[in-house]
């Protein structure tokens, strides 16, 4: 555990800088350059382009096989790479997209039963009002390809131990901790049982983790389509985000402060293992 600990320590370091792809676009660039290399240790990586306006924009693909070569459909494991301005994003999201480069190497080496589809998306970070997103120009290229289940990973590593650091929309704060402790999962309703399974398993990776089903694609709670998850979820996938959170719990949400020394990597190397392990029994 503790090289994995230290594994995902370097990738921060390498993803933790202003990487905006507008206003940022030297560390928006690096970190592009920084995945493709650590997925091609693993396989071939692939490029999904798409345009906003004249610029080209990139989501990354790497596919791995399965234990064995039956013809089931991916789960697609996904994390935005970009990040607000003016923030180096070590939460929001390089613990995502650390995990995920985790992933390839855990997955390469030990393959799932089913065949894993890891993807980096590009422009998660911009206004509900943008009209192109990463995750849902990926979604509409997929054109209804099957999928065992899609996952997005959506802010890590931040916890807190202390009475009242957690809040939650109205009602939630009824059902659930009210430490920051914990990593939740929220999925729409297909993904009760795959909910169960992956809760379980990251509980013996001593995380504490809740989860939450979403109906009506998380229009009742709209807090619950806040990441990659929701383009999916709009086209009739399974699909489940996992996170901290994010401002329910991360005071540093969207600011500069967002920086590696906040966030707890035993937490984060928990939480990495702990989804390891339960994709693994999907």
């Amino acid at each position: 555990m503790s090289e994995l600990k230290e594994r995902l320590r370097s990738h921060l370091a390498a993803i933790t800088r202003e990487r905006d792809p507008f206003f940022a676009t030297q560390g928006h660039f690096y970190v592009q350059q920084y995945i493709r290399e650590q997925f091609g240790q693993w396989g071939t990586v692939e490029s999904h382009a798409f345009q906003v306006g004249s610029r080209t924009h990139y989501n990354w693909i790497l596919n791995l096989p399965a234990i064995a070569a039956h013809s089931k459909p991916p789960i697609l494991i996904g994390a935005h790479y970009d990040a607000v301005p003016g923030t180096p994003g070590a939460d929001d999201n390089a613990t995502g997209v650390a995990v995920l480069l985790e992933m390839a190497r855990s997955f390469a080496q030990s393959p799932a039963r089913y065949p894993i589809r890891l993807v980096a998306f590009d422009l998660e970070e911009v206004s509900p009002q943008f009209d192109k997103f990463g995750n849902t120009e990926y979604a509409k290229s997929l054109q209804g390809e099957p999928l065992r289940l899609m996952i997005a990973l959506e802010m890590l590593g931040y916890c807190n131990h202390e009475p009242n650091s957690q809040v939650y929309p109205s009602p939630l704060e009824r059902f659930y901790p009210n430490r920051g402790d914990f990593i939740a999962l929220i999925g729409n309703v297909p993904t009760i049982l795959d909910l169960i399974r992956l809760s379980r398993r990251i509980r013996r990776s001593q995380v504490g983790c809740e989860w939450l089903p979403a109906g009506m694609r998380g229009q009742i709670v709209p807090e619950t389509r806040r990441s990659d998850h929701a383009a999916f979820w709009d086209r009739g996938y399974r699909a489940i985000m996992v996170t901290d959170t994010a401002n329910m719990r991360n005071p540093n949400y969207h600011k500069s402060s967002d920086r590696i020394e906040t966030l707890d990597l035993e937490f984060l190397t928990n939480v990495c293992q702990g989804l390891m392990d339960g994709i693994r029994i999907l």
